[in-house]
């Protein structure tokens, strides 16, 4: 196999990945949007839902698209041997590797972003759950689903949950809160289940480095991508 075919051969490994990422990203965003907007717009819904999560669905659709964008120009290069369009594809690569290290930067240098970003969390997650819980069923559904899988109660603590909705219409906390998994009084209040915010730390404090991994292999991906087409860029009209 010459050179010239290795590295067509491996744009289009790279695009099929690029391709992976389109369907996972648009995925994503649809979900988000049809379900933030049914969270809005179903019976007895109210305005609850930060505009936040439906802009995350926005962000994925234009991830996704951006990404098509990019995996349909390093494929047409390639079969159209075109210089023009390979030459775009590594702009594309390098505007979005760019952007990404960016972020990256941003968020390790001011870690105050982190701390803006928990703060509006804060504020919809305690609304949602003294206002919200046991009377929307999707947002009661979320954060029942929350708080089983990490082990969890409440968002800082199983005291949120006073003056909520679910505690004066029941007097007592959720069954997810409890010991014997069964809605019960605070006497009987497991205690070892801390709030979902310190859970979901330790969640990520304990899966950082896969995190750290997908971001890193992003990274050599959009590099090998722009080695490659600038390689075929190069070599197209000298190979025999």
């Amino acid at each position: 196999m010459s050179c010239y075919s290795f590295l067509r051969m491996m744009m289009f490994v790279v695009n099929g990945v690029i391709f992976l990422g389109v369907w996972f990203a648009v995925g994503v965003g649809i979900w988000v949007k049809v379900d933030s907007t049914h969270l809005r717009e179903g019976p007895g819904r109210s305005n609850s839902t930060p505009d936040a999560v439906l802009n995350v669905g926005y962000l994925c659709i234009a991830v996704g698209t951006f990404l098509l964008i990019v995996g349909f120009m390093g494929c047409w290069g390639i079969c159209q041997e075109s210089k023009c369009m390979l030459l775009v594809f590594f702009v594309l690569t390098l505007i979005l590797f760019i952007v990404e290290v960016a972020g990256a930067v941003v968020v390790l240098a001011f870690s105050s972003v982190a701390d803006i970003f928990v703060e509006h969390l804060k504020k919809w997650a305690m609304k949602s759950l003294k206002e919200d819980y046991e009377r929307q069923e999707d947002l009661t559904a979320i954060w029942n689903t929350t708080m089983k899988e990490l082990k969890c109660c409440g968002f800082n603590n199983y005291t949120d949950f006073n003056s909520s909705y679910f505690y004066q219409t029941h007097m007592e906390y959720p069954s997810v809160c409890c010991l014997d998994d069964k809605p019960c009084k605070e006497s009987e209040i497991d205690h070892q289940k801390q709030g979902c915010l310190h859970a979901f730390q330790v969640f990520l404090s304990k899966n950082g480095k896969i995190v750290g991994g997908v971001a890193l292999g992003i990274g050599v991906l959009e590099l090998a991508a722009m080695v490659v087409s600038m390689n075929l860029y190069c070599k197209i009209g000298t190979a025999s």
